[in-house]
């Protein structure tokens, strides 16, 4: 984290990134002495409800983040940004976006948490746009420019006034995760499915908390012991909204998920949190897995970021692959997307394949009628298709041909014509198969008589 100290004696001179998080109330003019070089301006955790009319003099400025501020208007200087890529508005009080705050250039757009009730049509000119994340706001319907967006991979609208859901979105050739929970026509939906799908409850005083495994937008995960020995793992949930929707909904889904070998589920909610606090009992993964990739970085926008030296044989990317699909057919079968299916939710063994979590974005589809509940799966079958490619692209020997036929099925533009989960473990297993057969005529022919 830069200081404003730092900024002014001209010690950042030349500097590509600053970070200024300090109580300002206004923005520092001395970032314009950056001018030449600055390209990512992080003025998140401030007081700021403006920013200067002549922002564009910032003329490389790529990212630009004001998330936890004051604003309540998007400012319309940021539309005259034309090399922006990145713009985060998360958490703050806006409830108006003009027409001409929206550069044309955006890849990835975040008003997360704030107060937008309707969005100018001028959306739809962001052509560029990969990333789009409106979760916790007022809105009741998006601009029908947006179909123009046929680059739009990943879009939250969770936790809005959403009674239905735009027809067009099923024709945007390249949309892969999308959340919807915690709006109107969904909220039925999931109340119907945590009555119909309950699961056991644990009194909080039988749990004793162990080390922090891990944390996210929506809560914190300890190891924990349930009783006098049984090891188990513990989310508990922070209560605000996040950008993938309400915690709330992630409860749900993860309770309407039910069991299934190579999903990470709820075994029972938890009761009586001295704080009110809830929570979620889940089974504890062996640490022997590992999570599959890290999430997205800035540069990467939508997809996953592997370690450099991520490898693996074809027998064992099949694996996951077949292990991953089995979990979301099962999840498509009990009326539920998962919205998030990426490899950094995955976690995977050499020996004992994929194993599948994290519902934040999870929805469910009890409100569509079967078309469309059908034609939201296939949707959700173009994030399988870039799992699949990832796992092929890090093989050290060849996969079956029939393999990247499935792959490119699922990639392919056409929604209605992708493949279900159904289909694709078929196709999975009969590649397995084949795989273990070659592999093992090989390895037969190789030995001396």
């Amino acid at each position: 984290m830069n200081t404003l100290a730092e900024l002014r004696a001209g010690r950042l001179a030349g500097a590509k990134r600053i970070d200024l998080s300090c109580g300002l109330t206004e923005f520092p003019r001395e970032v314009f002495e950056l001018a030449d070089s600055l390209e990512t301006l992080n003025l998140s955790g401030n007081a700021l409800h403006t920013l200067p009319d002549d922002l564009h003099r910032l003329h490389r400025l790529r990212v630009l983040f004001c998330s936890d501020n004051r604003f309540t208007t998007l400012p319309e200087s940021i539309g005259r940004c034309s090399q922006l890529d990145i713009v985060g508005f998360k958490a703050n009080q806006i409830h108006t976006v003009p027409a001409a705050a929206l550069p044309p250039s955006l890849r990835w757009l975040i008003l997360t948490d704030n107060q937008i009730e309707e969005l100018p049509d001028t959306l739809g000119h962001c052509t560029r746009m990969q990333k789009l994340m409106l979760a916790g706001n007022r809105l009741r319907a998006l601009p029908a420019s947006m179909a123009a967006l046929q680059g739009l991979e990943l879009l939250r609208i969770s936790a809005n006034r959403f009674h239905t859901l735009p027809a067009w979105l099923l024709s945007l050739p390249r949309l892969s995760w999308l959340a919807c929970a915690g709006n109107p026509f969904d909220t039925q939906a999931e109340d119907a499915a945590m009555a119909a799908r309950s699961v056991p409850h644990t009194d909080w005083r039988e749990l004793t908390l162990g080390k922090k495994l891990g944390e996210g937008a929506s809560g914190v995960i300890h190891q924990a012991t349930l009783g006098t020995s049984r090891q188990v793992a513990v989310k508990l949930f922070k209560g605000a909204v996040t950008s993938d929707g309400w915690p709330h909904s992630e409860m749900a889904a993860c309770i309407a998920a039910g069991t299934h070998p190579t999903l990470i589920t709820a075994q029972s909610r938890i009761d009586g949190h001295p704080d009110g606090v809830q929570g979620l009992v889940m089974g504890l993964v062996d640490p022997a897995f590992v999570t599959l990739a890290g999430p997205p970085s800035l540069a990467s926008c939508t997809r996953d970021v592997y370690a450099e030296d991520a490898r693996w044989t074809c027998s064992v990317a099949l694996r996951i692959a077949r292990d991953i699909a089995s979990a979301m057919q099962h999840l498509h079968a009990r009326g539920m997307l998962h919205g998030d299916l990426y490899a950094h939710n995955i976690l995977w063994h050499a020996q004992r394949g994929g194993r599948l979590g994290d519902f934040g974005a999870a929805w469910m589809t009890g409100a569509l009628d079967a078309a469309q509940a059908h034609a939201f799966e296939r949707l959700e079958m173009r994030a399988f298709g870039c799992l699949l490619q990832e796992l092929l692209e890090r093989c050290t020997d060849a996969a079956p041909a029939s393999v990247a036929t499935l792959k490119d099925r699922c990639l392919q533009p056409d929604v209605a014509a992708r493949p279900s989960f159904a289909e694709a473990l078929q196709m999975l297993q009969q590649a397995s198969s084949s795989s273990s057969s070659f592999s093992s005529s090989s390895s037969s022919s190789s030995v001396s008589p």
